[in-house]
C-alpha cells in the first residue's frame, strides 16, 4: 500500500418468499429504515422471473485440464492502436496519490452508458481519479477478446498512475477482470481492489433459460455467460482468486438476470483461492429491500455505492459492518441526478433491450483459447 493512499427498484416479478429470505439474513446491530419508494421506471429488458433457488451445478470441465495459475499469460492478438483507443482517463490519474479505479461495463454497454450518470460523476465531485475501458462491439462478442482489452487497459493504468490500481465492474464487466488475472499473472500486483457489481461469475440459470436457448441462439458473450459455460469454468479453474487482491462481490437477492444469487453459494460469490473476499447481498445491509434488480446494483442503488467506497477506502475488501444502516433510506447514489434519473434510466434500458434484439446471434458459446488450457 503507497504512503498517503485514500483507501478507500424496479424489479416486479419477485414473490413474497424473497422478501422472507432476506429478512432472514444477517443480524444487525439497529434496525435498518424502510426502504424508499422509486419512481415509475422503465421495465427491466431482461426477462423478468422468481428468483431461482437452483445449486451452481459441479463443473464438467477437470481444474487439470486448465492451464497453471502461473503461467505467463500470451501476447495480445488485439492490435495495440484498438487497445489503447479504448482507455480513458481523467487528468488527475497520472502519478496520482490515490489508487486509480478502472471501470469495466457490463453486456450492451458501454462505459457512458454504464457509469456516465452515476459514477463518474460521484467520483468526479470527491475529486478520485478514474479510468474506463470500451468493450468492442457493446461486450457482445467474445469476452476473451475483451479480456484482452482489459489486460492492456490495467496495465496502461498501472504505469499512468505509478501504483497499484482498483477495479470496478458490473455484471459481465465483473467477469474480464477476473479472466484477465487468472491467465495474465503479471496483472496481479497491479491490482489492489476488485470490486465486482452483480457480476455473472459462475454464469446465469437465466440466460440459458430466456436468452439463449437451442431454437434462438445468442450473442457469444450471452453464451459465454450462461450458467456453467466454458469460459466460466476455465474463468474459475483452480482458483477463484489470488493473493494480494481485496474481492468485493455484491449481489441482490432479486436480481432477474443474474440468478441463483439467493445467497453466498450463489453465482455472483467466490471462496476459492488466496484473495481476501467478502461476498455480500445488498440485503445483508437492508433486509427489506426486495426491489434492487440487476441494473440497480450497478448503476443507482445506494447500498452498492456504499459498499464499494468502503472497499475502496479501507485494507481489504468491503465490511457490511461499517456502513451506516441510514444508507437504506436513501433513494439513489452519489452522482446520479434525481431529476434526470429516469430519463438516463429509460435511455439505458432502451440501449439494452436494442442490442438484445438487433445483435446478430450464434448458435454456440466460442471455443475456449488455447492458452486456457494445460499442455
Amino acid at each position: 500500500m503507497r504512503p498517503g493512499k485514500m483507501r478507500r427498484g424496479v424489479f416486479a416479478g419477485v414473490v413474497a418468499g424473497v422478501a422472507g429470505l432476506a429478512l432472514a439474513g444477517q443480524a444487525l446491530a439497529a434496525p435498518a429504515p424502510a426502504p424508499p419508494t422509486l419512481p415509475n421506471l422503465t421495465p427491466s429488458p431482461f426477462p423478468v422471473a422468481v428468483p431461482s433457488s437452483l445449486p451452481l451445478p459441479p463443473p464438467t470441465i477437470p481444474d487439470e485440464q486448465f492451464a497453471p495459475v502461473d503461467r505467463p499469460g500470451p501476447e495480445l492478438d488485439v492490435p495495440q492502436a484498438d487497445l489503447d483507443a479504448s482507455l480513458r482517463c481523467t487528468a488527475n490519474a497520472k502519478e496520482a496519490d490515490t489508487e486509480v479505479v478502472l471501470f469495466v461495463p457490463g453486456t450492451t454497454l458501454t462505459p457512458t452508458d454504464d457509469y456516465g450518470w452515476n459514477w463518474f460523476p460521484a467520483m468526479d465531485k470527491l475529486g478520485r481519479p478514474y479510468c474506463s475501458v470500451t468493450l468492442p462491439n457493446h461486450a457482445m462478442t467474445d469476452t476473451q477478446v475483451s479480456a484482452e482489452y482489459v489486460v492492456n487497459a490495467i496495465r496502461a493504468v498501472h504505469k499512468l498512475s505509478g501504483g497499484k490500481i482498483d477495479v470496478v465492474g458490473h455484471s459481465q464487466g465483473g467477469t474480464e477482470p477476473r479472466f484477465a488475472l487468472r491467465f495474465w499473472p503479471d496483472l496481479r500486483p497491479m491490482v489492489d481492489d476488485y470490486v465486482a457489481l452483480a457480476a455473472t461469475n459462475h454464469g446465469s440459470i437465466a440466460i440459458n433459460a430466456a436468452l439463449c436457448t437451442p431454437a434462438t441462439g445468442c450473442s457469444e458473450s450471452l453464451w459465454q455467460q450462461t450458467l456453467n459455460s466454458d469460459y466460466t469454468q476455465a474463468m474459475n479453474s483452480r482458483q477463484e482468486t489470488f493473493a494480494g487482491i481485496s474481492y468485493t462481490q455484491i449481489y441482490t437477492r432479486t436480481d432477474e438476470f443474474v440468478q441463483p444469487n439467493l445467497d453466498d453459494t450463489g453465482t455472483t460469490s467466490l471462496h476459492t483461492g488466496d484473495g481476501d473476499i467478502t461476498n455480500v447481498a445488498l440485503q445483508d445491509i437492508c433486509p427489506a429491500d426486495v426491489t434492487s434488480e440487476h441494473l440497480a446494483v450497478g448503476t443507482y442503488d445506494p447500498v452498492a455505492y456504499a459498499l464499494t467506497m468502503d472497499a475502496l477506502d479501507h485494507d481489504g475488501p468491503a465490511n457490511p459492518a461499517r456502513v451506516d444502516r441510514g444508507v437504506c433510506a436513501q433513494l439513489l447514489m452519489p452522482g446520479v441526478d434525481p431529476v434526470a434519473f429516469p430519463g438516463n434510466y429509460a435511455s439505458l434500458t432502451g440501449t439494452i433491450a436494442e442490442q438484445l434484439a438487433l445483435f446478430p446471434k450464434v448458435p454456440a458459446e466460442p471455443a475456449l483459447k488455447p492458452y486456457t488450457m494445460a499442455g
